[in-house]
């Protein structure tokens, strides 16, 4: 009989992400070719893994069409040189697909029915803007069931403005700025690059390169400049792409194991996944959803906010993140909050987003033994929230030394 496991993140690691279009560096690569490269980069650093004892692989795109398309899960597992035997599958949940992908294998590792699992998303919204080839029913709006603004994610990120008067543009400003200082600073430090697949790129002359960083950051931002940028989503509005994460392109991919496997293995998880939720929310105003998916995994985990000593949480919007750390009354600038910045500087590749927090929270437990518990969190398209809670391995209940 299959028993109950304790659930473990063991590596994950992802590509530099790139500016979707065609200025962007993955402009003429493969949205697949990108997961391939993240999983062949992964297993190579988990060389004592077995690749024929992985159970499954979950791969996420919000646009499976082209070559996001034909359940990319089986198809990145053969692709990257894993033995037919190992099956595969893909994952939609819009902005929420990678953490998708991580809590379905995480849960079927839970019950006991996987020991290895692979989890991750990719995007190429370069190749595939969002809801470009979407046919969305039309008694949405004839029935009124959803704001046709609630479809454009900038319009939504507006609405919490208008909300919450008091978190204003200059508040959004600010946590945008130090987004971008704090990815920077990062880099400088090193922090991200052990993390990143180097990925292989063409430009548009047929000339080789190698995309080893990513490309969207602008370290340069300042305030002022952030206080004269056009509002695109409303005129004389308070989002601009100062304080949006840019269309990116991107894919990350993880390693999850129960105890069993990590003792056949001599493994070393960096992570244990300790709960999960996701909840609903108005679609006009998804940017909330993180809140309520926080609540229920809090209480799911027997936990509070004041438990949890780090939080990776995707800024799509400076706003959707700023309304969750309100809410919770936790400063806008909270060291514990995405100490390397986050998406706004480093990029949101939609479906991939989930796993590069999660990426991230590992980093930081590796270095903060004085913090316990972990958050990585997200807003969903269309009306969403999704929450994992996690527990650093390396916790020695010592507080942190000055």
């Amino acid at each position: 009989m299959a028993e109950m496991s304790d659930v473990f993140f063991v590596d994950g690691m992802r590509t530099p992400f790139g500016r979707a279009g065609e200025k962007g560096m993955y402009w003429n690569t493969r949205a697949d070719d990108l997961v391939v490269k993240a999983i062949i980069g992964l297993m190579e650093r988990n060389g004592d893994v077995p690749k024929d004892r992985i159970d499954d692989v979950a791969i996420a795109a919000t646009s499976q069409t082209g070559d996001q398309g034909l359940t990319l899960g089986r198809t990145a597992a053969i692709l990257a040189g894993l033995p037919m035997t190992v099956p595969g599958l893909a994952i939609e949940r819009m902005c929420a697909g990678a953490m998708t992908s991580v809590t379905t294998m995480g849960a079927s590792i839970g019950v006991g029915m996987y020991d290895l699992a692979l989890a991750g998303g990719v995007e190429h919204m370069g190749h595939h803007p969002i809801g470009a080839n979407a046919d969305p029913n039309p008694r949405f709006v004839a029935e009124k069931l959803v704001d046709p603004g609630a479809l454009n994610m900038g319009v939504t990120a507006e609405r919490i403005h208008d909300r919450f008067p008091h978190l204003t543009k200059e508040r959004a400003d600010r946590f945008g700025m130090a987004s971008q200082h704090k990815a920077q600073a990062a880099y400088e430090a090193g922090k991200f690059q052990r993390d990143l697949v180097p990925v292989a790129v063409k430009d548009a002359e047929g000339a080789w390169g190698l995309a080893t960083e990513d490309e969207g950051r602008r370290p340069e931002t300042t305030l002022e400049g952030l206080a004269s940028l056009k509002t695109p989503f409303r005129p004389h509005g308070r989002v601009t792409a100062g304080t949006s994460s840019p269309l990116t392109d991107g894919a990350t991919i993880s390693l999850l194991a129960g105890a069993d496997a990590v003792k056949e293995f001599g493994l070393t998880p960096k992570m244990r996944m300790v709960s999960f939720a996701f909840a609903g929310v108005q679609p006009e105003i998804m940017g909330i959803g993180p809140i309520p998916s926080t609540e229920k995994a809090l209480k799911k985990a027997g936990l509070t906010i004041d438990d949890i000593g780090l939080f990776e949480l995707n800024e799509a919007f400076a706003i959707q993140v700023i309304s969750l750390l309100d809410h919770f009354g936790i400063a806008d600038d909270d060291p514990r909050v995405n100490p390397w910045g986050g998406a706004i500087a480093l990029g949101h590749p939609l479906a991939a987003s989930g796993v590069r927090l999660m990426i991230q929270l590992a980093a930081h437990f590796a270095e903060r033994p004085d913090v316990r518990y972990g958050l990585t969190a997200m807003c969903v398209g269309l009306g969403q929230g999704g929450s994992v809670i996690w527990e650093n391995p390396f916790f020695d209940g010592k507080k942190k030394r000055k």
